[in-house]
């Protein structure tokens, strides 16, 4: 039996959902393949699939190994891609996941200038707020903002992600401009909707770390609803330099209580790009990572913007 074959075969089966559509895929004959994996199962010893004349679904056991297949082939082809490569310019297909809103303002207007520098790379995109399994969704690279869940990633920080406090100046004129920590009490602030107990805004300053709790009459899971929200007047945001660094800069939003650092201290803090160490050696992974730490700049240009 070609071992590599029969797995590849059986991730096949799972990934089209039954063995005449792998077969059809793969350029056999159906009689083939089910040998193949049947072959592979009398090898290995257990039940891989559950077979009916209707549908073919996975077993306990090989759900197991087909997570670990996927990654062993996934390798494999890296690798092979790698050593493809050799000293020309980088090449191939590129997955790339991205959070939507940073991809709308940050990645997307520079996408064209990436594909003119590097003509021989085929981009994929993934725009999600979701974590993404690299494995599972077959992604070269993922852009995370926040801190790192994962150690089993190779990780590159980007920029920093610093968070502003702020509101329009008709909000202000209106209600007046908080002074203190204590004064936001008192505001109508926009916060996410994420949590449903009480929101605390916390903070370090010169009197140390403090949390404010914080209420208001609108609540969202979108940053860019409670943003639009804020420029036309509704409240007070603590929201991601990235998203509201050109509008501070326009004064369509006021920066407040600089002197309070938000979320200071938090560990793994900031936006990253992140991969699979299968794709440390990847020269398309890293042309795409040098281009975007490139274009963000240090410090990042939606930082300069939001400074006061």
């Amino acid at each position: 039996m070609d071992l590599f074959a029969a797995c590849k075969g059986f991730v096949s089966v799972v990934e089209e959902g039954g063995f005449a559509k792998a077969a059809r895929s793969m350029g056999m004959a159906t009689s083939s393949l089910t040998r193949q994996v049947n072959a592979l199962e009398t090898h290995l010893g257990t039940l891989l699939l559950n077979r009916s004349t209707r549908s073919v679904t996975l077993t306990d056991a090989g759900a197991r190994y087909f997570e670990q297949a996927v990654r062993i082939l996934e390798d494999l082809e890296e690798a092979n891609r790698s050593v493809g490569e050799g000293e020309g310019p980088p090449r191939g297909l590129l997955r790339v996941s991205l959070p939507v809103a940073f991809a709308r303002l940050h990645i997307a207007p520079a996408i064209p200038e990436f594909l003119r520098a590097c003509p021989d790379i085929e981009l994929d995109l993934f725009l999600s707020d979701g974590l993404v399994n690299l494995v599972e969704e077959r992604v070269d690279l993922a852009v995370r903002i926040g801190s790192l869940t994962s150690s089993s990633l190779v990780a590159r920080k980007l920029a920093p992600h610093r968070r502003v406090l702020c509101a329009s100046p008709a909000y202000l004129e209106e209600h007046g401009t908080p002074h203190v920590l204590s004064d936001l009490a008192e505001h109508d602030c926009l916060t996410f909707s994420y949590s449903k107990g009480d929101q605390y805004w916390k903070f370090a300053g010169p009197s140390g770390r403090q949390s404010v709790r914080v209420k208001g009459r609108l609540r969202a899971n979108n940053s860019e609803i409670l943003r639009t929200a804020a420029i036309d007047g509704a409240g007070i945001i603590l929201m991601p330099s990235w998203l509201i660094g050109a509008d501070v800069e326009a004064g369509r939003l006021c920066r407040l209580l600089d002197e309070w650092e938000v979320n200071a201290g938090e560990s793994g803090e900031g936006i990253h790009a992140v991969y699979l160490p299968s794709r440390r050696g990847s020269k398309k992974v890293k042309a795409f990572i040098d281009f975007l730490a490139q274009r963000f700049g240090s410090p990042p240009y939606w930082d300069s913007a939001a400074q006061t």
